[in-house]
């Protein structure tokens, strides 16, 4: 897994960076074939927005969360990624089986 780290109208320290680096890699574990990640950390006024960009085989899965702490906002949008990763296997699998029982019955 490719991770990009982007950061808008601020200087991101190495901390901050590392704790974005362990938060993404947490989704491998549930679900093994992301190709890349993108997070974008943006400082606009008092909001604090992280944005977070997976692409897996077919499709990109995007979300994006926005608080008053940075390290807040990309554990928010890393918990709905896991979320939305969940769901996206889920109906990944069930269209894999509906494919094996169409060939199996001709």
């Amino acid at each position: 897994m490719r991770i990009t780290f982007t950061a808008r109208h601020f200087q991101p320290s190495e901390r901050l960076k590392e704790y974005a680096n362990k938060e993404v890699a947490r989704l491998k574990k549930y679900y093994d074939d992301i190709l890349e990640t993108e997070i974008i950390l943006d400082f606009i006024k008092q909001q604090q927005i992280a944005e977070i960009i997976i692409k897996v085989y077919g499709t990109r899965l995007a979300i994006k969360e926005e608080s008053e702490d940075m390290y807040k906002s990309i554990t928010l949008a890393v918990d709905k990624l896991e979320r939305k990763l969940k769901r996206y296997k889920g109906k990944s699998r069930h269209f894999e089986k509906e494919r094996i029982v169409e060939n199996i019955q001709e």
